[in-house]
């Protein structure tokens, strides 16, 4: 069944990893460690992407239907193993998340003008 954000929870996304795991016995390989590195391995594959493109061919090769699914790939590579490393972790990723973005928006706050500060 074809999932998509509008009606898929963090939950949900969460259970079907641990269950991917779990199912192959690979929970006792999952350790921070590990996960970590593999996010950061993943991170890695989609920016090898865009790696020797100028901005505007990034943008464009992000049309492409190709590059966009390859890209798409890599990214849920990097969200598994994000909900991975939060199940092992016991993290609450809404949580975390809602919390950083309330902490960003204090940091960065949007009466400034950052238009000016990044055409510096």
């Amino acid at each position: 069944m074809k999932k998509c954000d509008a009606e898929t929870t963090v939950g949900e996304m969460k259970e079907a990893v641990l269950a991917f795991a779990k199912a192959r016995d690979w929970e006792k390989y999952h350790r921070p460690k590990h996960l970590a590195m593999s996010i950061a391995i993943e991170a890695a594959e989609i920016m090898e992407h865009f790696q020797w493109l100028s901005e505007a061919q990034a943008d464009e090769a992000m049309q492409r239907d190709e590059v966009k699914a390859e890209v798409a790939e890599e990214l849920a590579d990097v969200l598994m193993y994000c909900m991975e490393l939060a199940n092992v972790a016991g993290i609450d990723l809404a949580e975390a998340y809602f919390a950083k973005l309330a902490k960003n928006e204090k940091r960065f706050p949007a009466d400034e003008d950052w238009k000016a500060k990044w055409e510096r």
